[in-house]
């Protein structure tokens, strides 16, 4: 992973001395807390084609953090989730509470489905893509006459095998999701994941906002409960667009990393589109607090 200078206003890599690190992801980096639970601190890393930027995004760890915890709690009662209730700063050393404070989470340690849960409730990026070949998406047969960024009868519940740093997720259809994690863990979590969505998108809809489509990560605990975990409903795992600015059959403007995926689509290097593998394009300033604005509004607007 590219090394990044980090300061209190953006931190690309944390690095506490207090816990033992187990695992840096595309964002979070991930430190052990005893044997049963886990300090997530979001850096301000960001990815886009599964590759992560080599330049931070200031302030993004914070919005994501303040955005998840809000999500967490308004949905709490549709399902479980792994946070544990506890302040993140009282697991840390004090020097390292300033960059722990704000943008973590101290959770409970769970069982990862190895499978990432994506709720569709309208046509984009790779499902109209796939739909445009073949009328369905992940395998849902959907109606003809769909456009760019129609709205879908009902919201779809769409699978995806999980990635490491660097690679590629991969849709799959239902019927795999049930061979890798069973026939009703895979009803259980397409059930609360349709319900989540529905309620946020509801949420946020109100408040002049689509969410076009998200991704759910869920856990098992020591007593097999279906538990949501990760981050929920950001612009990391979502598409957002404004309402006021939607059309059907058009890209919409949005409050997500689709800013960023566009430049990185037009960019040019040596004459060629950048190939969407490791190293990535440097990040403009103007593109990285462009970007940090679309974040930062969509938390306003969401958690208003």
């Amino acid at each position: 992973m590219p090394e990044a200078p980090s300061s209190p206003e953006a931190i690309f890599e944390s690095r506490l001395h207090s816990l033992p690190l187990l695992a840096r992801g595309k964002v979070r980096d991930n430190y052990a807390v005893g044997n049963d639970r886990l300090l997530m601190v979001a850096s301000d890393r960001i990815s886009a084609f599964d590759v992560v930027m080599g330049q931070p995004i200031p302030g993004k760890g914070r919005l994501l953090t303040r955005m998840a915890l809000f999500w967490f709690g308004k949905l709490g009662h549709v399902v479980p989730n792994h946070l544990s209730g506890e302040d993140p700063v009282s697991v840390v050393a004090a020097d390292e509470r300033p960059m722990v404070e704000g943008r973590s989470m101290l959770v409970r340690r769970l069982k990862p489905l190895p499978v990432e849960a994506v709720v569709r409730g309208y046509l984009a990026g790779s499902g109209w893509v796939e739909y445009q070949r073949s009328s369905t998406v992940c395998g849902v047969a959907l109606p003809a006459g769909l456009r760019n960024a129609s709205r879908l009868p009902e919201p779809i519940f769409t699978p995806a095998t999980k990635a490491e740093a660097g690679a590629h997720d991969e849709n799959i259809d239902f019927a795999q999701m049930q061979r890798i994690v069973g026939a009703d863990l895979a009803e259980r979590v397409r059930a609360v994941s349709l319900q989540l969505y529905r309620e946020a998108a509801a949420h946020a809809l109100a408040r002049g906002i689509i969410i076009a489509d998200t991704k759910f990560e869920f856990g098992l605990d020591a007593d097999g409960t279906l538990t949501l975990m990760d981050e929920v409903l950001t612009p990391d795992s979502s598409r957002f667009w404004p309402l006021d600015g939607y059309r059907e059959g058009q890209n919409p403007p949005s409050f997500d990393k689709q800013y960023l995926r566009d430049w990185l689509e037009a960019v040019r290097i040596d004459g060629r589109p950048w190939d969407k593998k490791a190293p990535a394009p440097a990040l403009p300033e103007s593109v990285a607090r462009e970007t940090a604005a679309r974040y930062a509004e969509a938390l306003r607007i969401l958690t208003a």
